[in-house]
């Protein structure tokens, strides 16, 4: 099961936030990623800030990214708040793209 939640990770990189437009995954909204063997992936996760307006959008363009695994049937999202996102959660990459 680890190797399918490597490929969910891989494919949450090609989730680009419309606004900064860099992937998740660097940007740090990624807290984990969990795969039940049944075909069910539940993806826990943050956002920059707790009214974001793109957050319907992330998470139709997660559940689209994610069905294109084979072994995924259906996604769950789980929004977490505590702790807080930070630019800590930057990857360098994001960092440097993003000015930082």
């Amino acid at each position: 099961m680890a190797k399918i939640e490597d490929n969910i990770m891989s494919q949450l990189e090609m989730v680009i936030d419309p606004e900064l437009q860099i992937d998740i995954v660097n940007l740090g909204l990624i807290n984990y990623v969990n795969y039940d063997g049944e075909g069910h992936a539940v993806v826990n996760m943050t956002l920059t800030t707790m009214g974001c307006p793109l957050t319907g959008v992330l998470e139709e363009m997660i559940n689209d990214a994610l069905k294109i695994l084979p072994e995924i049937n259906a996604v769950a999202i789980e929004l977490q708040w505590d702790p807080a996102w930070t630019i800590d959660r930057m990857s360098r990459y994001a960092r440097m793209a993003l000015g930082i």
